[in-house]
């Protein structure tokens, strides 16, 4: 097997590191949420956690199978991600959708940038990122969707 190629190996990194927060984001806005519109709102976050989830454990795999450990562990969570957490205590339904829909918002504009740094030196790795993506901004408006009339 070749050498990981370093540009690949970073852009899935930050996104498994981002994919982890988010997921760790979701439950606590899941938690903390109230308010109007409460109850769907709790559940689509559920949802978005699982799809957080889900891209980060196929991230994570394309990590290994192209020869790199994934590194998922809580301590280079919490000092490589630059998401912002949700604030301690209770926060309204309308504040959660803000907060989590910007988290979700920054994490694709991230991705954006690291799809277009893989390119063509190894689309399977590019190819998951932009159906991370995909999944990630239809959940961002799907939640929005809750807010707007």
């Amino acid at each position: 097997m070749n050498a990981p190629n370093e540009t690949v190996t970073k852009a899935l990194q930050s996104t498994l590191v981002e994919l982890i927060d988010l997921a760790l984001v979701g439950k606590q806005a899941h938690w903390s949420v109230v308010g109007p519109q409460f109850r769907s709102i709790h559940l689509e976050l559920d949802e978005i956690v699982d799809l957080a989830r889900d891209q980060y454990d196929r991230v994570a795999e394309r990590l290994a199978t192209i020869g790199v450990a994934p590194d998922g562990r809580a301590e280079t969570v919490s000092t490589t991600s630059e998401l912002q957490p949700v604030p301690p205590g209770f926060v309204a339904a309308t504040d959660t959708v803000q907060r989590v829909t910007q988290v979700m918002d920054t994490i694709a504009v991230r991705m954006k940038e690291r799809i277009i740094a893989v390119g063509d030196d190894d689309p399977v790795s590019q190819d998951i990122l932009i159906g991370a993506m995909d999944e990630l901004e239809k959940a961002a408006w799907m939640l929005r969707s809750q807010l707007t009339m």
